[in-house]
């Protein structure tokens, strides 16, 4: 058995052929809008504010977006010359051995699925503590909150994410249709808030932009780059844009487009926020769960709490959609090549969907949305998503050494630079992560690996030659 045996790209083509192209540039770029700017712009500012980088916040969000937008083009030049379903998983498979690819699907598939899980949660939240309670309805404790919450389980959660799986089992399109409207409404309500409370601001919360409580080694960024390593939760949406590469109409011209403007989107609404919430309210009251309804709160427009409750709802609502469709790809892919049960890798005729994939996706998500807090978790998210980073950045240079890989479309520009950038900004980054996040990481890598030698590597179709 070569564990580092690599897999052919020719092999994965014929097999995502089943999968039905109908996604264009501006598709990408909603399915990238929705994720990135989810529960991340309406929570994350606010916490990294008041705990480790103050107005520069704006800052961290720039820098993260900045090594997402290299990674991002690593991602593209790899779609471009491999249009396949997966992703990263995928990807790696082709250019660093079916070992590497596994745990960079068993890292991605902890993203993926903790994303939703989470997001179903932040989504439920919103929804049971400001539209039901707006309504008169009051949903008993014991179905509002999970077992280690003192209820039973998180009903509003486990129903969005069922209601999602729905969506996302008629296909594709209309996946696309309802994330272009939803994406239309959550940045309209995004911009009025930034254009309203720029008359709020007071150039006196803008000192000190960088605290000195937040100074610490290196070279005094340690809080800064503590920050950015933290909203990088913000930018993990164009992983699941290269995920849908398969299913993507000329991936070679419109998965950059998709990436790019996704990412330079991103950065706008996201500083633009920022700015605009530290400059209403001093960085040290921020550490909230809903900073931008508190800020409104601060200066007495509370009526606009219930705008930025649906524009929380739809961001949180298109999030789920993309990353659950990241998640059902991955999981498609592992069982197309057998690493999973064969059964995951079967395409339904009537939608052209991993079906299967998407049932399992549903069945855990909606367990950890139900039955557990996933408030401790979210830094895990991070994790995975840089590990893919840092593997995708450095498989440039091995990608552009495979004579048998023809890429006529996207490359990444000043070759070999802005490669090894990304991916050494990528490691930078993971380094500054939470030493709790780098320890349960850890653990579930080790359980990757076991799962790799009990199960996959018997049953891997490249392992046993199954063409």
């Amino acid at each position: 058995m070569q564990i580092f045996r690599k897999e052919s790209v020719a092999n994965y083509l014929k097999a995502d052929s089943r999968l039905s192209k109908k996604l264009n540039a501006r598709d990408l770029v909603s399915l990238g809008i929705g994720a990135v700017i989810g529960t991340g712009i309406f929570i994350l500012p606010g916490h990294e504010a008041a705990s480790h980088a103050g107005p520069a916040v704006a800052i961290a969000f720039l820098l993260a977006a900045i090594v997402s937008g290299l990674v991002g083009m690593a991602y593209a030049e790899f779609s471009s010359a491999m249009p396949i379903a997966g992703s990263a998983y995928s990807f790696g498979s082709v250019v660093y051995g079916e070992i590497v690819g596994w745990i960079l699907g068993w890292s991605l598939i902890l993203e993926y699925f903790l994303a939703v899980s989470a997001e179903a949660t932040g989504f439920a939240a919103y929804f049971n503590n400001n539209i039901l309670s707006a309504l008169g309805i009051n949903i008993p404790k014991a179905l509002q909150a999970s077992p280690m919450e003192g209820g039973v389980i998180n009903i509003t959660a486990v129903l969005i994410v069922l209601i999602i799986a729905f969506i996302l089992m008629k296909g594709t399109e209309l996946s696309a249709k309802v994330e272009n409207f939803a994406v239309v409404i959550k940045v309209a309500i995004i911009i009025l808030f930034i254009v309203v409370g720029v008359f709020y601001v007071k150039s006196s919360n803008y000192v000190p932009f960088y605290p000195k409580e937040f100074h610490s080694s290196p070279f005094g960024i340690g809080g800064l780059a503590t920050s950015a390593a933290t909203v990088f939760f913000a930018f993990i949406g164009f992983d699941a844009l290269a995920a849908n590469s398969a299913e993507t109409i000329d991936p070679g011209k419109n998965v950059i487009k998709g990436i790019i403007w996704t990412v330079v989107i991103a950065v706008v609404l996201y500083v633009a926020f920022s700015l605009v919430l530290t400059g209403i309210v001093n960085y040290k009251q921020l550490n909230v769960d809903d900073p931008a309804a508190f800020a409104l709160d601060v200066i007495h427009l509370t009526a606009w709490n219930k705008l930025i409750t649906v524009g929380a709802l739809f961001g949180i609502f298109t999030a789920m959609i993309t990353m659950f469709i990241g998640g059902s790809r991955l999981v498609y892919a592992l069982g197309r090549d057998g690493l999973l049960p064969k059964a995951m890798g079967k395409v339904s005729k009537k939608h052209s969907v991993p079906s299967n994939a998407i049932i399992i996706a549903t069945i855990v998500q909606a367990f950890f949305a139900g039955l557990v807090p996933l408030t401790q978790l979210a830094s895990l998210i991070n994790a995975g998503t840089l590990i893919a980073f840092t593997f995708i950045s450095f498989g440039v240079i091995k990608l552009r050494h495979r004579k048998d890989i023809q890429n006529n479309g996207f490359k990444m520009p000043w070759y070999p630079f802005l490669p090894i950038l990304a991916g050494v900004c990528s490691i930078f980054f993971i380094i500054f992560l939470p030493n709790i996040t780098k320890i349960s990481v850890g653990i579930w890598l080790v359980i990757g690996f076991i799962f790799y030698f009990v199960y996959g590597i018997r049953h891997s179709k490249l392992q046993n030659n199954q063409k």
